[in-house]
């Protein structure tokens, strides 16, 4: 898992929120996403970017638009690690 990639993807509250409305509505084209944003096409597209090198998201392009949806698997790879620090820091806490 690439966690510091991730790390610095989640971050940035916009970039929480794309994943937000991604978990609810499923896939959505990048002009959906960034018309919930008072912010410009390049910058969405810089977040795009992140989010993309993190492997949180995936696109694909139709014609000219791109469509994003989550990527669980990696959601689920940090959801797995974070997990495991958690009960390797309450083993640490027992011990002491």
């Amino acid at each position: 898992m690439a966690g510091d990639h991730i790390f610095a993807a989640l971050a940035h509250p916009a970039r929480r929120e794309v994943l937000r409305l991604l978990r609810k509505k499923g896939e959505m084209s990048a002009g959906e996403l960034a018309a919930r944003f008072d912010m410009t096409k390049p910058t969405m597209s810089h977040h795009f970017a992140i989010l993309k090198d993190a492997n949180l998201v995936t696109s694909r392009r139709d014609g000219q638009t791109i469509w994003y949806s989550l990527n669980t698997t990696v959601l689920q790879d940090l959801l797995s690690w974070t997990m495991d620090m958690m009960q390797q820091n309450g083993k640490a806490g027992r011990e002491q």
